[in-house]
C-alpha cells in the first residue's frame, strides 16, 4: 500500500465524488487515500487468466466477474478496493455499475510490494463481507495460491494449492488447472532477466 494522499478524513461520499475525475485508481481506507501502483505483465496475465476461466464458467449464472477496474465496498470497514479480480451473484450488484458490495469471491494476486497487505488488513477488511466465501491469494514467484475458505462455522480455513495442482473455487463451484491459470506467465527468472 503506498502513501496516503489525503492530509484530513474523507467520507466514502466526498471520496466517490473526488475519484470519478481522478485519472489513477485509488484505493479508500477509512477516511485515508492511497494511489495504486500499476502492475507488471505476469500480474495482469494470471488476473486475466482468472478472469476468462470465470467468464466462461459462470456464463449464463447470475454471477458477474470483474476485474481490478471495478470498486468493491466494504462498509463495515469503510473501505474501497479493487480486486484483482472478483465475482458477485447478487442482484443489487449487478444494478450499480460503478461499485460492488457483495462479492463472493475475491482474488489478489501478490507483488512484493503489496504481499503483507494483502494477507494482513486488507483481508482483515475483506471478512467483514458477509457475502464473501473464498479468498484466493495467487503468488506470482513460487506459483502458489493460498485459498482462504470461510466454513460454515464462520472460520477461514486456509486451502493451499502448489504450482502443478489445480485451484478449487468452491464458491462458484470451479476447478481450475495450474495449466489454465499459468498460462503464458514466465516464471519469476526469466521475467526479470533480458
Amino acid at each position: 500500500m503506498g502513501q496516503a494522499l489525503a492530509r484530513h478524513a474523507m467520507s466514502a461520499e466526498e471520496f466517490l465524488a473526488w475519484d470519478e475525475h481522478e485519472p489513477v485508481k485509488h484505493e479508500f481506507v477509512g477516511g485515508e487515500v492511497f494511489a495504486m501502483a500499476g502492475v507488471e505483465d505476469r500480474h495482469a496475465t494470471v488476473a486475466g487468466n482468472l478472469y476468462v476461466a470465470l467468464r466462461a464458467h459462470l456464463r449464463g449464472s447470475p454471477c458477474r466477474t470483474y476485474m481490478a477496474e471495478v470498486k468493491l465496498r466494504v462498509d463495515a470497514a469503510d473501505c474501497f478496493f479493487y480486486p484483482d479480480v472478483m465475482v458477485t451473484c447478487n442482484a443489487a450488484d449487478a444494478a450499480q455499475p460503478l461499485v460492488k458490495q457483495h462479492a463472493t469471491l475475491v482474488v489478489e494476486v501478490l507483488s512484493p510490494s503489496t504481499a503483507a497487505y494483502d494477507r494482513g488488513a486488507k483481508f482483515a477488511a475483506y471478512r467483514q463481507l458477509p457475502s464473501l466465501a473464498e479468498y484466493l491469494l495467487i503468488d506470482l514467484d513460487t506459483r502458489r495460491c493460498d485459498l482462504y475458505r470461510k466454513g460454515a462455522d464462520g472460520l477461514w480455513v486456509l486451502h493451499p494449492s502448489e504450482a502443478d495442482e489445480p485451484v478449487v473455487l468452491a464458491s462458484v463451484d470451479l476447478s481450475l488447472s495450474a495449466q489454465a491459470l499459468w498460462a503464458e506467465v514466465e516464471p519469476a527468472g526469466r521475467a526479470q532477466a533480458g
